[in-house]
């Protein structure tokens, strides 16, 4: 895979790791692509190449046998799911082209509306390829029907941020603020208030305007006190500008508040050393 594609995992969210405590789970193809790659590059290291290229030869065996299903039934959704992990697969060891896998993700998010997470991947495909037009209608179709998608309103803020449009990211994220009592009175936890304050703060402290992101974490610690994602965000913050005490008192009740599976990583956050600049991730996982 290119370097600007691998830059892509980097630029393209926001500058805080804390995303990886905002919502719910999201890893983009281009993660999961870099992932493989770095596990199957190890396996390739430790085994011979004609053991590579069976795998090769099986996978583009499977990927024939399903593409032949959908010939006969294209609505066929255990092969489009077949030929879609195959062809991630298949990117994985280096063979083939991002594009392979947005027809199937295509028909596979017409066919599940309500399975957004199709949509989502397809508009990351579609911003990896270069149709940025393309994700932001991805991220639109499922923002339309589900305003609180964090998912998609996670894609689709990297998306604005990547297109330096940081201000159209921040209008995003305070109208689903604006609009959030009505969609919780319509649907109960339709969208997470708390999560999407914090994001609104890491939109303002990718830009340098730290006391508005504070503002966004201190306003997201107001609505739930027992909440440890605005704790964390806002300690990463105040460390990366140096205010190591303040900061540890917040690593420390962060840690005491979030579920037994994120305090080793809380911890570790607070106790590595600040960086130059801190480097981003794009995935996340829920609160529970």
């Amino acid at each position: 895979m290119s370097q600007p594609r691998k830059r892509w995992i980097v630029n393209v969210v926001l500058v805080l790791a804390v995303l990886a405590f905002v919502g719910v789970s999201i890893v983009p193809i281009i993660a999961a692509f870099n992932q493989t790659q770095s596990s199957t590059q190890k396996s390739i290291n430790a085994t011979s190449g004609s053991a590579s290229s069976d795998q090769r030869s099986k996978l583009e065996d499977a990927a024939r046998g399903y593409e032949q299903v959908l010939q006969r039934e294209s609505e066929n959704q255990t092969a489009l799911r077949g030929l879609l992990e195959t062809r991630l697969q298949l990117l994985s060891l280096g063979v083939g082209d991002i594009k392979a896998v947005i027809e199937p993700l295509e028909k596979l998010a017409k066919l599940n509306p309500e399975q957004t997470r199709y949509a989502v991947l397809l508009a990351q495909a579609k911003q990896q390829i270069g149709d940025k037009e393309g994700a932001a209608q991805a991220y639109r179709s499922v923002l339309e029907n589900k305003p609180g998608d964090l998912e998609a309103l996670q894609g689709m803020v990297a998306l604005l941020l990547t297109q330096k449009r940081p201000e159209a990211a921040v209008g995003l994220l305070q109208d689903t603020l604006n609009t959030a009592s009505q969609a919780n009175k319509i649907q109960a936890g339709s969208v997470d208030v708390v999560a999407v304050q914090v994001l609104l703060g890491n939109v303002h402290a990718s830009q340098k305007r730290y006391a508005q992101a504070l503002a966004a974490y201190d306003q997201a610690m107001k609505n739930d006190q027992q909440d440890f994602r605005p704790l964390l965000a806002k300690a990463m913050l105040l460390k990366e500008q140096g205010k190591t005490e303040e900061a540890k008192i917040l690593f420390t009740k962060a840690a005491s508040l979030a579920p037994t599976q994120y305090r080793d990583e809380i911890n570790k956050r607070a106790n590595e050393s600040p960086a130059p600049s801190p480097t981003p991730t794009i995935q996340s996982t829920p609160k529970q």
